[in-house]
């Protein structure tokens, strides 16, 4: 609406020729309407676009920023120094305590108590069982059966089955082929010539022609039935065809194609024109509040405001600054005074209270001096000293 830009749209171009009178006439008052209709809601839909941006920049994206410092502030850095100065050690002494009480324990068991005594209690016997008695004595076992079992199996297994086949199979045998066997034959050759082959001639030469018979008449009545149903359904065909489609396909063709095609570009030419109608309603709304608020309150700004303001900064707000840096540095320094003057105070009163290390006093140099300093006896054995006293002795004396 207020500064947008649509870009450049053209009208849509006209129709061929022989679009019809129909469209010519509904064309401008179709356009018009749609117009009246689609304006207000352009226009509101611009100044939506339009506050939705100015809230967003000026109220939005501050509050954005200002939730995301405070956020930051208040949430962020305090849960971190939770986490790296409460959570992060708690959790290791929590670690170290569950290790100390679960893990350390049962490992100690396992290491130290149950491996050696599976190991030297349970799997060293088991291991010398296997390899010291249970290995030869299965090789024993195994020569026993290979070389005594194996050929008395072998002959006792001949002699049953030449018994048993004495006893059970040679007269079942015999049963089989000179009694079963000539049974069956002959009790086939009976079934083929009283049943199969009287059954066969009655198929070959009763029912298969009677059946031929059927189904050629059954298709001659199907085909039948099939052409009269052709013909009637060609005939309601051609019925529906000239008595509904045609109709319909003349009247969408020739009424409802041309209104709908001229309501949508009705639309999008009203779009576009309550685009430009919009904006420069837009344009002068903007100029009328810049000539009737903006220019006297940017004048006020600048011709009052202005100078106020640099001579309130200058004049005033300078030097009451320096004053207040002056008074700041006058108050810490009267400050220092002061706090150094109380440790003095407090240190002396301890001092007076408790008592304090000995001060060094000057005092005469231990040696083998042939005269003591202020005396004039002399030491017995001793060899004399030079009367000029070292630097040391000399700024003690002094001192």
């Amino acid at each position: 609406m207020y500064g947008m830009d649509y870009g450049k749209h053209q009208v849509p171009a006209r129709y061929e020729a022989g679009e019809g009178c129909l469209t010519t006439s509904i064309r401008i008052p179709v356009r018009i309407v749609v117009l009246v209709v689609v304006l207000p809601v352009r226009m509101v839909q611009d100044a939506l676009v339009v506050a939705g941006r100015a809230v967003e920049r000026s109220l939005l994206r501050p509050l954005g920023r200002g939730l995301s410092w405070l956020s930051g502030t208040l949430v962020v850095a305090p849960a971190g120094w939770l986490y790296e100065s409460v959570l992060t050690p708690l959790g290791h002494a929590l670690r170290w305590l569950a290790a100390a009480v679960f893990v350390w324990p049962w490992a100690a068991l396992w290491r130290y108590v149950l491996v050696p005594g599976v190991r030297y209690g349970l799997a060293v016997p088991v291991v010398w069982l296997y390899g010291a008695v249970l290995t030869p004595l299965g090789h024993g076992l195994r020569w026993v059966y290979r070389e005594l079992l194996v050929p008395a199996g072998r002959g006792i297994r001949t002699a049953v089955g030449r018994v048993l086949t004495a006893a059970f199979v040679r007269p079942v045998t015999g049963l089989w082929r000179y009694v079963l066997v000539p049974l069956a034959l002959a009790a086939a050759w009976l079934a083929d010539h009283l049943v199969v082959r009287p059954l066969g001639w009655l198929y070959r030469e009763v029912l298969t022609p009677f059946g031929h018979g059927v189904a050629r008449l059954l298709d001659r009545l199907a085909r039948g039935i099939a052409a009269v149903g052709a013909g009637l359904w060609a005939a309601v065909g051609w019925l529906v065809a000239t008595l509904v489609v045609a109709p319909l396909r003349s009247l969408y063709r020739r009424v409802l194609a041309p209104v709908g095609r001229e309501i949508a570009a009705a639309f999008g030419v009203a779009w576009r024109v309550a685009g430009y109608i919009s904006r420069a309603v837009g344009r002068a709304v903007v100029r009328l509040a810049w000539n009737l608020v903006g220019a006297p309150v940017a004048w006020g700004y600048r011709t009052v405001c202005t100078p106020v303001g640099h001579f309130l900064r200058d004049r005033i707000w300078a030097a009451a600054r320096r004053g207040a840096v002056e008074a700041g540095r006058a108050a810490r320094s009267a400050l220092r005074s002061a706090r150094e003057t109380v440790r003095r105070a407090r240190h002396d009163a301890w001092r007076a209270l408790v008592g304090g290390a000995p001060q060094p006093e000057p005092r005469e140099p231990k040696g083998p001096l042939a005269r003591s300093l202020g005396s004039t006896t002399t030491v017995p054995s001793a060899a004399p000293e030079p009367e000029i006293s070292p630097p040391g002795v000399k700024n003690a004396e002094r001192g």
